[in-house]
């Protein structure tokens, strides 16, 4: 499973910066947050940050994908925990459980597609294909369990998925809901 990110390591610096954008762009706004709060708040000038990352949309894109990259690793070790394959195509319905119990604001993927609706916005392109390869991996994940119809299997999974990671801001059983509903389907499938 590809990580997401073929971006070098960062430099301390660099850290600080992306550390100090992911905070402040999830809790306030892509938008809202300007590149002199970002430089203040990790501790750099702004020429450090345009030296490091371009300009403010190259900085949302590198945000996005740390994110990117963190979601999937937890997503994988879900995966790899699931004790068989039926489990596994479930898998990211418990990784969300765990993940929106720390990140309570919602998507920031989905935040990102809001607030950054040009699909040239190199932030744009991370958040739509962070969507594409969890679409993906329930697909793959349905083939391996032998259920009936992996592609429309894998749609279902991902419909309940991001509608729980919609409405779980506003009503926190939405995810466990789901889980349960996601694990549903996957017995039908497999029974199918």
């Amino acid at each position: 499973m590809d990580s997401g990110s073929d971006a070098p390591p960062l430099t301390p610096a660099g850290r600080r910066i992306v550390d100090a954008a992911e905070e402040l762009f999830y809790e306030r706004g892509i938008t809202a947050v300007g590149v002199d709060l970002i430089a203040e708040h990790s501790g750099v000038t702004k020429r450090t940050l345009y030296n490091r990352f371009g300009s403010k949309d190259g900085l949302v894109a590198a945000y996005l994908a740390e994110r990117n990259r963190r979601w999937r690793s937890e997503v994988r070790a879900a995966v790899d925990a699931g004790g068989s394959a039926e489990e596994a195509v479930t898998a990211p319905f418990e990784a969300l459980r765990s993940w929106t119990s720390r990140y309570t604001r919602g998507c920031a993927f989905l935040n990102a597609l809001a607030e950054l609706p040009d699909p040239r916005h190199p932030g744009h392109r991370v958040a739509a294909e962070q969507k594409r390869w969890l679409l993906s991996l329930f697909e793959e994940l349905a083939t391996a369990a032998g259920c009936c119809e992996p592609p429309t299997l894998a749609t279902r999974l991902f419909v309940l998925h991001e509608g729980a990671v919609a409405t779980g801001p506003l009503s926190p059983g939405t995810v466990a809901a789901a889980a349960d509903l996601a694990r549903e389907l996957v017995r039908a499938a497999v029974r199918g």
